[in-house]
């Protein structure tokens, strides 16, 4: 019996979509701000495998697909699934590894080049009639890029940076070598310290949630900026508020807020120093349609028993703990 596979977005590319339509997939989709309605499928209808992309997949929702074999992860991020939860069930759940790593480092150095040079501040007032031509910028070449995390996304920009002219640290405790041109930060503190533009590409994990605080942002060089392309919830928001308009902070690029879209009146929105973006990182043409053959192929790869395609099984600890 051919497999139903449901995918939480309203979409999924052609790349991604074709893999399932070949293997002879029924193919469901459930969009954000369905939240009920994605319980309400999960128990009524055999899926076998989800396609993880915009919802939260939490005990309880994990819990009303008796049938459910498999979670494929459109991304490389898994914060949004229950871990353990599907542990408990023997459902492996797997992410893509790089194929939006280029994309979402070349939406950080453009944040970083949106705040440097102030581009949303020019254009606004420029369709308010002006012509500000004195607005001062900064040049990033000389300066200090900072990555907290030193992944496959931050090797790109450093990449990226380097040719800009920048140096590159980096501060990462789960790897004892760091990829050139990174030097490597002896600890947090000093990374930030150095920092003259800090960039996040860290997980969200209980040890990190919030670890750009107060604290963190004070120890940043006067005049610094921050980006996150990674997780809202790496930075206390507040703290971060308070620090672009006492000045400590020129600028923050933010492709991601801790929730998602921001409430009415939260402290970022409409900052004059803040540029904001609606979590799009991977969003490219290229990364939505490598991602999303990545995820289909993952699915049914696991589907079968087998190893993902791409990328990894995040739980495999979990699973071989759980009778």
């Amino acid at each position: 019996m051919s497999p139903t596979i449901l995918v939480t977005a309203p979409r999924l590319a052609d790349e991604g979509r074709q893999v399932l339509e070949n293997a002879g997939c029924r193919v469901l989709f459930v969009s954000k701000g369905e939240e009920n309605r994605l319980k309400q499928v999960l128990a009524s209808q055999p899926i076998d495998a989800i396609i993880a992309r915009t919802l939260e997949l939490d005990r309880d929702t994990i819990a009303a697909c008796p049938e459910l074999r498999a979670i494929s992860r459109h991304g490389v991020g898994h914060d949004a699934v229950d871990l353990d939860a599907a542990a408990e069930r023997g459902i492996p759940v797997s992410v893509v590894g790089e194929t939006n790593a280029q994309s979402v480092a070349e939406l950080t150095i453009g944040l970083m080049i949106a705040c440097a040079r102030r581009v949303p501040e020019a254009h606004r007032r420029i369709c308010l009639g002006e012509w500000p031509r004195q607005t001062p910028g900064v040049q990033l070449a000389g300066r200090t890029l900072g990555l907290m995390g030193c992944g496959t996304i931050a090797t790109h920009v450093a990449r990226i940076a380097t040719a800009l002219g920048m140096r590159v640290v980096g501060y990462d405790p789960g790897r004892s070598e760091l990829p050139a041109p990174i030097e490597k930060s002896t600890s947090l503190e000093a990374l930030l310290s150095v920092s003259d533009v800090l960039s996040l590409h860290c997980p969200l994990l209980p040890s990190t949630r919030q670890v750009v605080d107060a604290k963190a942002l004070a120890t940043l060089p006067p005049g610094a900026f921050v980006i996150n392309t990674a997780r809202g919830g790496l930075i206390d928001e507040q703290a971060l508020a308070r620090a672009l308009t006492s000045g400590h902070i020129a600028g923050a690029g933010l492709d991601t807020l801790d929730t998602e879209p921001p409430p009415p009146g939260h402290p970022l929105l409409n900052h004059p120093n803040v540029v904001l973006t609606p979590h799009v990182g991977g969003n490219s043409d290229a990364a939505l349609a490598a991602t999303a053959r990545a995820a289909a192929e993952n699915a049914l790869a696991m589907l079968a028993g087998k190893p993902p395609v791409h990328g990894r099984i995040v739980n495999a600890h979990l699973l071989e703990s759980t009778p």
